[in-house]
Parts: structure tokens; C-alpha cells; sequence
């Protein structure tokens, strides 16, 4: 049922998705007081609580794109999503070690390994399955195509993305979503401590891969996704708590471009199971 529901959404035109979704987001935002807590305070401690109203907004359109970026046909989808600085990420597969590209939670991030696969096939990307069974046909079927391939967030998945690499092909992870135990170490983030993945960092000190953050800038009335990349300049040496620090700082340079299409409301400091939550943290 869910999945021909998307079905039946993906042949909206995108700024009609985008319409509902920003009044969904205020929906959501009026009635669910935990989301309006999270959202707020994230925003607050970042510096960007006067753009509540657009990120409320821009949360909704993040919901009801996705049946247009999943499910629709490559003829719709593929030419909304213009990168704008291809030569980039062109120079660093150039180099024959792959590319490992960093994508967070920031504007339309399911549309990123779709539309990169097209200029360098096959993208391989770590995927973690979600907690609803329901759900799962629906979101590997959308994510896994003929160029591009799902790496499952485990040890098996760590190795499907060494290989690619060896391979000289392009890998991607989100590098704001919370690892599991062992898999990532605490570091600041807007200046609380944020359980960080630490894998971007091994992947490039075992195969060598140059590193690119990216996001897909959502632009109004529908009109598409503006793709960019850029490069990742912070030190990746020391201890795993430096590295994860390294990133959350790439992290918030980032953000700050477009930060009213980043994904406030998720639980960036959530302690998962089995990690001693630092001294003094509590989870918002």
C-alpha cells in the first residue's frame, strides 16, 4: 500500500510536492511538541534560530520530495538535479584511489548517488535498513539501481566499500548519522558532545581516497536541486576523537551555506545502545 501510494505522489510535479510538504512540515511542527523541542533547541545552539520558519518549511519538502526522487523516471528526475561543479569530483576520480564522498543530512540528500552515478558508475553507499520491515522493500528498491549499490552498515558493508575503492570507484556516507557501539567516538558538535562515525577517516587512511563533501541545494518553487561539491580541507590524523572533531567541523562549514535545509530535528546527540554517554551530556 505505502509503495503505491509513492506511486501515485512521484507523478506530482515537484513543486506541488514541495507546496504540501511545507505545510506537512508546520503540521508536524504544530501537533508533535517533541519535534518542535529537538528542532528548536538544535537550531539555537547552532546560531540559526531565526531561520526557524524556513526550516520548518524546508523539513516538510524533505518528506514529500521523496516520492519523485525514489520512484520517479529518470527523465523527470535526472534533469532536475544540476551539478553545478562536476570537474571536482571528475579531478578526484582522476586520481585512480576512488573518491569518498561526504553527504549530511543537508538538502536533498537521495537525490546525490542517483545523480553522481550517472557521470561515474557504479556508486556504492552505506546503507543502514530502517526499524520498519514495511518499509524495507520500498527504500531498497528506490535506492538500489543498476549504478548504484547498497553497502549495509556493518563489517560486511565496510568491506563492499574498500573494494569499490580499490576498485577506483566512488563510495558514499552520511557522516552525520549516529554509528553503533565501537563505531565512532564523541566529539563537539555546535559544541556538545555528538557520538560521530570515524569511518571516512579509516577509509581514507586504508585506500588513500581523496574526500568531497556534497549536497543538493533545494531551490524554490520546485524548480530542481543545485549539486554541489566541496572539497574537505580538515586534518584526518590523530586519535579517533580528533578525527571526529575534524569531521564535525567539515560538517558545520558545510551546513553553513544552506543552513535552513539541514535535517534539524534529528537526534544528533543521541547516546546509542552500549556507549557511555560523555561526563555531563544529556540527550536532547
Amino acid at each position: 500500500m505505502l509503495v503505491n501510494l509513492f506511486r501515485l505522489l512521484s507523478r506530482l510535479p515537484l513543486s506541488v510536492l514541495h507546496l504540501t510538504g511545507a505545510a506537512l512540515g508546520w503540521i508536524v511542527y504544530i501537533t508533535t511538541p517533541s519535534y518542535r523541542r529537538r528542532l528548536n533547541e538544535h537550531l539555537q545552539r547552532a546560531g540559526y534560530g531565526k531561520l526557524r520558519n524556513s526550516a520548518v518549511a524546508e523539513a516538510g519538502k524533505s518528506v514529500m520530495e521523496l516520492p519523485f526522487v525514489w520512484l520517479g523516471s529518470a527523465e523527470r528526475v535526472l534533469p532536475s538535479a544540476h551539478i553545478g561543479n562536476l570537474e571536482l569530483a571528475l579531478a578526484a576520480m582522476a586520481e585512480g584511489r576512488g573518491m569518498i564522498c561526504l553527504t549530511p543530512h543537508l538538502g536533498c540528500f537521495e537525490i546525490l548517488a542517483r545523480a553522481v552515478a550517472e557521470h561515474m558508475p557504479p556508486v556504492t553507499v552505506l546503507y543502514r535498513p530502517p526499524r520498519k520491515d514495511a518499509l524495507k522493500p520500498l527504500l531498497e528498491a528506490a535506492r538500489a539501481r543498476p549504478t548504484v549499490r547498497l553497502a549495509p552498515a556493518n563489517l560486511s558493508g565496510v568491506r563492499m566499500l574498500l573494494k569499490a575503492l580499490k576498485a577506483g570507484q566512488a563510495v558514499g556516507l552520511l557522516p552525520d548519522q549516529v554509528p553503533r557501539q565501537g563505531e565512532g567516538a564523541w566529539a563537539e558538535f555546535y559544541g556538545k558532545p555528538a557520538y560521530t562515525m570515524t569511518l571516512p577517516a579509516k577509509l581514507h587512511q586504508m585506500s588513500g581516497a581523496p574526500i568531497l563533501l556534497a549536497y543538493a541545494e533545494r531551490l524554490k518553487h520546485g524548480r530542481g536541486f543545485e549539486l554541489r561539491f566541496v572539497r574537505f580541507e580538515e586534518n584526518l590524523a590523530g586519535t579517533p576523537e580528533q578525527q571526529a572533531r575534524s569531521i564535525n567541523a567539515a560538517m558545520e562549514k558545510l551546513i553553513a551555506l544552506c543552513p535552513s535545509q539541514y535535517f534539524w530535528s534529528y537526534n544528533r546527540y543521541k547516546t546509542p545502545p552500549g556507549v557511555a554517554a560523555p561526563a555531563g551530556a544529556s540527550a536532547s
